[in-house]
């Protein structure tokens, strides 16, 4: 008979269920895995931290829709991974992670690295356990990946102690379970009667106003959420993974002006969207106080979250959708609203076009970002890390494709850039990859150029360099905040990358046409101004930094 160890097990186990990449750190208790993963053909790849592993995971689940793996050894490895499981959690997405663990001969002996990881991890996890008998890890490894992916996504962890990774079993002994199936393949409709009530109140409105959010993305939703709005004619804002949802040219999209739309309007839709600080948790002046509201989620407790909803609805997104769909085909609509709407959000621009164009020195924001906009591919993957810089991003840059646009998301996790950006070039080679960093964040995982470089993952780090952690304002100390002009870019370039300090706004451009063409990481260093900030755009703020 043939015999196969615990971690052949695992490998064969995540190759069942499609996995292409471990994104880990070396460690003793973890190697098992590393090697059982190389044998079954997948690639191992190895980061500088694990936090940066972990962030690289849910990177890949936030492009592929797939849950990504992150493997990290015993006790420190496991809590270093925890910023990027946390930031997993709270933003729904699904990640596997495999955590080695002391021999179960030794427990509570006060061994090496010895913790209770389980405990650790089960707030910040939808499900946490240890495996204790070898021939079942393909079994763990299951229930695992049908944890991640039911329901509301989300991350999960499972111990491996050493003895059961390197214990041989027979192979035809061990049951490999079916991979687990699609969210995809097992939707859950709508209450009918209160989809129904809902077609009604929105058939009705006058003037209906859209926010969609992360699980338009999970239920792979987008065309459906296009149709509706279209056939509702109403017009629609995006946030977290919902952004690319609906292409930024559509005609029914806005960025601009949704504290007008939502003050005015008589019913708002949120699909798949938390009501939390984003979006003042549904209370006036953002909402109308004498609007409706329908919500639409797959997470049953956020119905009704912060606020009274006229109209919940639990279920899959492009379920729901479907079902309003067909209650809504032929209803007459007016464009009226949209005209009014399109009017604010043409004012709102404007205001902003004497910053997009100017020539000042240090660089404004809005011009950094303009020129980036009318730089990178329609189909560019952009990934936001910082505070204010990423809100300006998400202002200006117009993102066409679901899973194009990766921020930090509600938990507001800095230092998620370079992770976040490994996963996307690996899964998606023939995308433009882009980091909008802000120059604090760009320093809290930098070493990770070094695993772009090693990985050959040709991605370009926009960094807002603006010398402080947040913008400073007159009379302000900026105490613990400051950081200097320090010069990135030569880090970069240290590590294998290009790089490039920029100063004037005429350097832009060539500078991204030589970080593209250069095939290494590249880093260009933007000297920003330091009095921009985002709170001071009165005339255009809609959101909340990093929303």
């Amino acid at each position: 008979m043939a015999m196969i160890d615990g971690g052949g097990l695992v490998g064969k186990a995540l190759k069942a269920e499609g996995v292409k990449f471990l994104f880990a750190l070396w460690g003793l208790h973890i190697m098992p895995v590393m090697e059982g993963c190389d044998r079954a053909g997948i690639r191992v790849i190895d980061t500088r931290h694990e936090q940066a592993a972990g962030h690289a995971a849910e990177g890949w689940a936030r492009v592929t829709g797939e849950p990504g793996v992150v493997g990290v050894t015993a006790g420190p490895g496991v809590t270093d991974v925890v910023t990027a499981v946390a930031n997993a959690y709270h933003a729904g997405s699904p990640m596997l992670v495999l955590a080695g663990r002391s021999p179960m001969n030794s427990f509570e002996k006060g061994t090496l690295q010895e913790m209770d990881h389980v405990e650790i991890m089960r707030p910040i996890t939808k499900w946490s356990r240890t495996v204790f008998e070898t021939a079942r890890l393909p079994e763990y490894i299951s229930i695992a990946y049908r944890q991640a992916l039911a329901g509301r996504p989300g991350p999960v962890m499972l111990e491996c102690p050493l003895d059961i990774l390197v214990n041989q079993v027979e192979e035809d002994q061990v049951l490999f379970p079916e991979p687990a199936r699609s969210r995809t393949s097992c939707s859950v409709p709508g209450n009918p009667c209160l989809v129904k009530k809902a077609a009604e109140l929105l058939r009705n409105a006058q003037r209906p106003v859209v926010m969609a959010g992360n699980t338009v993305f999970w239920s792979r939703a987008s065309k459906e959420l296009q149709r509706f709005v279209q056939a509702l004619g109403a017009p629609i804002f995006l946030n977290g993974m919902g952004r690319g949802c609906v292409p930024g040219d559509d005609p029914h999209l806005f960025v601009y002006a949704r504290r007008q739309a939502l003050g005015q309007a008589d019913v708002t839709m949120l699909i798949g969207t938390e009501i939390d600080f984003r979006l003042n948790y549904g209370a006036p002046p953002l909402f109308n106080p004498d609007g409706r509201v329908i919500q639409v989620d797959i997470d049953q407790p956020e119905i009704g979250r912060n606020r009274h909803i006229d109209i919940g609805i639990f279920g899959d997104t492009r379920e729901v959708l479907k079902q309003l769909l067909a209650e809504l085909e032929g209803t007459p609509r007016s464009s009226g609203w949209l005209e009014k709407v399109r009017a604010v959000e043409n004012e709102r621009l404007k205001a902003l076009q004497p910053q997009m164009e100017s020539g000042a020195v240090p660089i404004h924001p809005l011009r950094l970002l303009k020129e980036v906009r009318d730089f990178i591919d329609r189909d560019a993957i952009v990934i936001g890390d910082g505070g204010d810089i990423v809100s300006f991003a998400a202002q200006v840059l117009r993102i066409n494709h679901p899973g194009h646009w990766l921020d930090p998301g509600r938990l507001g996790c800095l230092g998620v850039g370079t992770g976040f950006a490994l996963a996307a070039k690996l899964a998606r080679p023939d995308r433009q990859v882009v980091i909008i960093h802000g120059d604090g964040a760009f320093g809290l995982n930098a070493m990770e150029f070094d695993t772009m470089a090693r990985h050959n993952a040709p991605v370009v780090s926009i960094i807002g360099n603006n010398g402080v952690w947040m913008p400073a304002v007159e009379g302000d100390r900026a105490l613990g905040r400051r950081l200097g002009p320090t010069r990135y870019d030569r880090l970069v370039e240290a590590l294998g990358g290009h790089g490039e300090l920029v100063e004037r706004p005429e350097q832009i451009r060539p500078a991204l046409e030589r970080a593209f063409a250069s095939g290494l990481p590249a880093a260009l260093n933007v000297m920003i101004d330091p009095t921009a900030a985002y709170s001071h755009m009165t005339s255009a703020t809609v959101a909340p930094p990093r929303g």
